[in-house]
């Protein structure tokens, strides 16, 4: 048995690829584009290993992935594949419609018309799992209640409105086509292999080259944090036990200020990797101009998915966040490897004229 996996180089789904042929027998056939955010660094350990399949290439590309359907005959495909990071998307929209929108559209098109063709046991077996974000469904004010399945959509970034986009697309291939189709919406992942444009890498790479730890406005923004690894587990739950046409939120229970995870990672990095100057980390913390529209707060609400398949993540944020700060000091090379010219012009780009 085999499963196609979307965006398998990049940050969750290479995790996802890793821990896959870690714990199971049925081989992966990985197909990313290899943006700025995929990187075959992060699955060297899987060289040699004929159930690990990697083709470079575009969801977008309709013959490209109707042959690798054809040829590999998946029971599932899983889609990671997607332009993620909000501040790129207010700085360049387009991308992440012709990846998250047409993209998905375009892979949709292909599955059903090869998932058409199965002969109806494989038919009923199969599955299109949609991975997607809960910030499809806007901001919450201080004490409403956290983001259920069915709670509108009011995305507020270009980002969030494109994946809002990709699940409506999703949903309708399973009412209009009978495609069987799962959709999860995860609150913010953390840990290792995460591209240090996000948050948390970010300010451990920073913290460690001794530059500015920027937190943008006040850093009271709230977010649900989700250790990658848990929700690698959530989504091969999903996949094996997820209702078709169904969607399940996969959230961490950790709901925090932006401001106070800068701060415990100072903490950990003054225990494990303190200054040479014996000054604590949290002295390079920065506050700059906000980002346009910064949505003030998620919050995911997991119940269904415990209550009906099962799943709670396995880590607190306190053992989640101790594991990924670990990983990137002793990962120096994959940090090193990911920093780029274009990601250094990035980072330039982003925050240069951000007022302190």
């Amino acid at each position: 048995m085999t499963i196609l996996v979307t965006g398998g180089a990049g940050f969750i789904g290479a995790n996802f690829v890793l821990d896959w042929l870690a714990g199971s027998d049925e081989a992966v056939v990985n197909l990313d584009k290899l943006t700025y955010a995929g990187n075959l660094q992060t699955l060297s350990s899987l060289q040699g290993n004929d159930r690990h399949i990697f083709v470079h290439g575009d969801i977008a590309d309709s013959g490209l992935v109707a042959e690798l359907l054809k040829t590999h005959q998946p029971r599932a495909v899983v889609n990671f594949a997607a332009e993620s990071h909000v501040d790129r998307s207010i700085h360049g929209p387009q991308a992440f419609i012709e990846t998250n929108v047409v993209g998905t559209f375009q892979l949709l098109e292909a599955v059903r018309a090869y998932w058409g063709g199965l002969a109806e046991q494989a038919r009923q077996a199969f599955r299109f799992l949609h991975v997607s974000t809960d910030e499809v469904y806007g901001s919450l004010a201080a004490g409403e209640p956290a983001f259920t399945e069915t709670h509108q959509y009011q995305p507020n970034s270009p980002y969030s409105a494109s994946k809002a986009a990709s699940d409506h697309l999703v949903r309708s291939y399973r009412h209009t086509y009978g495609l069987p189709v799962l959709t999860t919406n995860c609150s913010n992942n953390y840990g290792p292999y995460h591209f240090p444009e996000k948050l948390i890498p970010l300010m451990i790479v920073n913290a460690l080259a001794g530059k500015p730890l920027p937190v943008y406005g006040d850093g009271q923004q709230i977010r649900d944090w989700l250790y990658v690894k848990d929700h690698c587990s959530a989504i091969r739950r999903v996949l094996d036990a997820g209702v078709p046409g169904e969607v399940y939120n996969v959230g961490g229970w950790n709901e925090m200020p932006n401001l106070e995870i800068v701060r415990r990672v100072c903490a950990l990095l003054d225990e494990l990797r303190p200054r040479a100057d014996g000054k604590p980390y949290a002295a390079q913390i920065s506050y700059v101009t906000d980002r346009p529209g910064h949505d003030r707060r998620y919050a995911i609400d997991a119940r269904k998915l415990e209550r009906e398949l099962g799943w709670k993540p396995a880590e607190t944020f306190e053992s989640g966040i101790r594991k990924t700060v670990a990983w990137y000091l002793d990962n120096p090379q994959w940090v090193e490897g990911v920093q780029s010219g274009s990601y250094r012009d990035w980072v330039e780009k982003n925050y240069a004229g951000r007022t302190a």
